[in-house]
């Protein structure tokens, strides 16, 4: 048995018994309509949303708003990128793209997030990496509040995911806020059905 055998078999031998997840409690809704609140929630943390009659208007959309020479990483089959995505795609190969587009599984009204798991990235890096992450939202897959994406299997059943909130944001201790500093630089939402 090598060392670093031993070391894991010691760990596996002190881990405390499993037990059930604790209940998640059910909070009364805000109420409203469930779009409108994730528009306002996500405008608010420095995201867009736009509207497209179908996912294959989404290629004319981004031409539109980031140009016509923008390089595109797409982990969806509706549009086809200037690069290549696959599962063995070498992540630090994408530091040099302008737009990702992924379409994720749902949405949370409550705080404008969308939930994406490496089945939606393709590439975990996707979401973090590129200049601009677009997201291809279905209207019909919202949920009300962050209580309702515990309750749900795909949330149970991913190895990895991340509730995005608009681009990536800081500020200094003098309140200069500064976009893109450690991630995308914007997020778009786009509406439309799956």
């Amino acid at each position: 048995m090598t060392t670093r055998e031993a070391f894991l078999a010691k760990v596996r031998q002190a881990q405390p018994p499993g037990r059930p997840r604790p209940e998640v409690p059910r909070f009364d809704s805000a109420g409203g309509d469930l779009r409108a609140r994730f528009a306002a929630a996500l405008q608010a943390m420095g995201g867009s949303c736009i509207e497209a009659a179908c996912a294959s208007d989404v290629s004319g959309l981004i031409r539109e708003r980031f140009g016509a020479g923008a390089s595109i990483a797409s982990a969806i089959p509706e549009l086809q990128g200037t690069r290549v995505l696959t599962a063995d795609t070498e992540p630090a190969s994408l530091q040099d793209v302008d737009v990702g587009v992924v379409r994720a599984r749902f949405g949370v009204a409550e705080t404008g997030s969308v939930w994406l798991s490496e089945r939606e990235y393709v590439v975990n890096a996707l979401g973090y990496i590129v200049q601009h992450l677009v997201v291809l939202l279905d209207p019909a897959q919202l949920l009300d509040g962050l209580q309702d994406v515990y309750l749900r299997d795909d949330f149970r059943d991913a190895r990895y995911a991340a509730l995005v909130t608009g681009p990536s944001a800081t500020a200094d201790i003098e309140g200069v806020l500064i976009r893109g500093a450690q991630g995308v630089r914007s997020l778009t939402v786009v509406w439309v059905a799956a």
